[in-house]
Formats: C-alpha cells, structure tokens, sequence
C-alpha cells in the first residue's frame, strides 16, 4: 500500500478542484484546460507514478499589476487549480502540491499556463510561493503530452551559479512526457483586447 503525506483524503488518485474566479468573471466560453493523467517521462525511467490535474480558465483583464500599462491585468490572466501527486516507488511515498493558475496561453491543441504553489507536502516545501509552469499538448485518446518546468529548465544567477530557472507568467517548456493513463481537454480561445474602461 502506498503512503502517503498531507491531504489525507485524497489518497492515491488525484482529484480535480475547481479555484473560484474573481468577482464577475463567469466562464463565457473563454480558453480553458481540464483533466487529469499520468504520464512518464522521457529520460531516467522508473517505477514512480507522476499525475497532474488541470482546472483551468481564462479571466483576461482581471489582474491588475503595479507597472506601466498593468493597471488592468492582461489578456493571458487566468484562474484555477493545478494538483500535481508523485508516488516515489522506492520510498513508497505520495508527495503532492497544489497551485493557484496565474496565467493561460492556448493555440488549437495546446496550451502553456503557470501557477503559484499555495501547499506542499514535507518533500516539496521549498515549492511553495514559488511560479511553476506547465503545457499541455491534447492529441486525443492516448497521445496527450504534457511538460513542466522543475525538471527541464535551469538557469544562471548574476553570479555565474547555476540553479532553478525563475519562471515568468504563461512560460513552459514544450509538452515533453507522454501520458499514459487519463486525459487533458484543451479549448482554444484567441486573447482579447482590453475592455473599454
């Protein structure tokens, strides 16, 4: 049997949440991401067991930033959940997070999105407060893909010292791990241009 760290209730599987969107920011038919898969990876083959769910929307305009010409957000503002469970076989362990979606970006078939993580398990603490980015290829039954950045992306300080990449909003790497059980549902929206204010 699987052990497991935090979120109790959630045991094995992975469970989709649905994040409440700001106030007068109903989904009309807007970009989205939803689903929930496992998937491996392409290099350093193992017997853990990695998932990620998607529920994802787009609320353009709706977050506001202090910079020049933020002061009414942008089309990619996003909101939603992202739940990410990784089984370590060798230690029979279930570590998981869940972060809050940012920002989606989407093209027919794809789309890129980031979120801050909010909670982590022990192993993932240092995760928390910090940006993480995903892309999601949806290419039917069998044949999704998805990508991330905590595994693929790494990057120099002003110091020369290698470490983890900061990772802006709407950035990933391409979808790189084929899924193998489950499903990812990609709608495509164009972005918009801003309201009249």
């Amino acid at each position: 049997m699987r052990r497991t760290l935090g979120w109790g209730a959630a045991a094995a599987a992975v469970v989709v949440a649905v994040a409440s969107a700001p106030a007068g920011a109903a989904d009309r038919g807007g970009a989205r991401v939803i689903g929930s898969a496992e998937f491996v990876l392409p290099y350093g083959q193992d017997a853990d067991v990695r998932s990620f769910s998607f529920d994802a929307r787009s609320v353009p305009w709706s977050r506001p930033i202090p910079v020049e010409g933020g002061e009414h957000g942008g089309p990619a503002d996003a909101t939603g959940t992202v739940r990410v469970s990784h089984w370590v076989a060798a230690k029979n362990l279930t570590v998981r997070f869940e972060a809050a979606v940012d920002c989606l970006m989407t093209s027919p078939g794809h789309a890129t999105l980031t979120a801050i993580v909010t909670r982590a398990d022990e192993p993932a603490a240092d995760f928390v407060g910090k940006r993480v980015g995903f892309s999601i290829q949806d290419g039917g039954p069998r044949r999704d893909r998805v990508g991330f950045t905590w595994d693929a992306s790494i990057d120099q300080n002003e110091a020369g010292e290698w470490g983890p990449s900061r990772i802006g909003t709407c950035l990933a790497p391409a979808p790189f791990a084929l899924v193998t059980r489950g499903d990812y549902k990609v709608r495509h929206a164009e972005l918009t241009a801003p309201p009249a204010r």
